[in-house]
């Protein structure tokens, strides 16, 4: 008997289920099986393909080499077949399930309402989770499948992963109309150095620190930010703004009709793209592409 005689759908699904979760409990409860049928359809898998596929941890198993290298093929494998089972033609209205995607703060300001939008009357009855975006588990999040879609900056994903350009970006220097800054720039055009000076709030969504974006951009011109303000997200910035004497460089959608005085400069920080990011085993996934089509972007 050959191997692939010795394979079928079910092993596949189980190997897809350890992969993702890591977890012999997890990956049963997925698939409605026991612990027990799920370990004898791994010793099979095991003997077809000749290799240990997942190691044991404390808390789970790890994927060996050889599986973190057959994933993909068994997904594609395994939604090519469920695309046969599918209707010809994708109708989001009969659409069921959840669909995750993280994204920045920024992201969900700007980019999210609107798609959200869109989803809710042409695919009724899926269900949307978003949240927040987790730099430093990203991959281990949507290699798992427990994110399907990232919308963020372009450092911050993998560059393996298939991106979508939505649109292209630019900060914008602003404080509060009640500020003395802003009587200042009122009266006169600030240098960059002055600008430099200014008491400053920065947004570091990833890692909590004093460093921003824009710390780069005024290194070329020899000035060091006086940074005395940490926020965790870009929408508090605003507000945190209007109760001290201070700036903010902010991305110009995140701050329309907000009542802010934009602090004109003499030369301007580099513009940025806005992406969407998946993993790669969800390219041909037609969900997928159809919520990225959504989107419609700059590619």
């Amino acid at each position: 008997m050959s191997k692939i005689d010795r394979l079928d759908m079910k092993q596949l699904r189980v190997f897809q289920a350890l992969f993702r979760e890591q977890n012999a409990s997890k990956a049963a409860g997925q698939l409605g099986l026991t612990q027990q049928a799920v370990s004898e359809h791994l010793k099979k898998l095991r003997d077809v393909f000749d290799d240990r596929l997942f190691l044991r941890k404390a808390n789970g198993f790890v994927p060996t080499p050889f599986a973190e290298e057959l994933s993909l093929g068994v997904d594609k494998l395994l939604n090519d077949f469920k695309a046969l089972l599918a209707p010809a033609t994708f109708d989001p209205k009969t659409i069921e399930g959840t669909f995750v995607i993280a994204a920045t703060d920024y992201a969900q300001q700007v980019v999210l309402p609107d798609l959200i939008s869109i989803l809710r009357v042409q695919a009724p009855n899926l269900r949307l989770i978003v949240r927040d975006f987790e730099l430093d588990k990203l991959h281990e999040l949507m290699e798992s499948g427990k994110v399907n879609l990232a919308i963020a900056f372009p450092d911050y994903i993998p560059d393996s992963y298939p991106i979508m350009k939505l649109f292209e970006e630019h900060h914008v220097c602003v404080t509060a109309p009640n500020s003395s800054i802003a009587n200042i720039v009122a009266n006169s055009n600030p240098t960059l150095a002055d600008v430099a000076s200014y008491p400053s709030i920065i947004a570091s969504p990833s890692r909590p620190n004093f460093k921003g974006s824009i710390d780069d951009w005024f290194k070329k011109f020899g000035l060091t930010r006086n940074v005395v303000v940490s926020a965790p997200c870009f929408s508090i910035v605003p507000m945190y703004l209007k109760t001290t004497d201070s700036i903010a460089f902010l991305p110009s959608r995140a701050i329309k009709e907000l009542d802010l005085v934009e602090i004109k400069l003499e030369q301007s920080p580099d513009s940025f793209d806005v992406i969407a990011a998946w993993h790669p085993r969800y390219s041909e996934d037609a969900l997928q592409k159809w919520v990225v089509g959504l989107l419609g972007g700059e590619e």
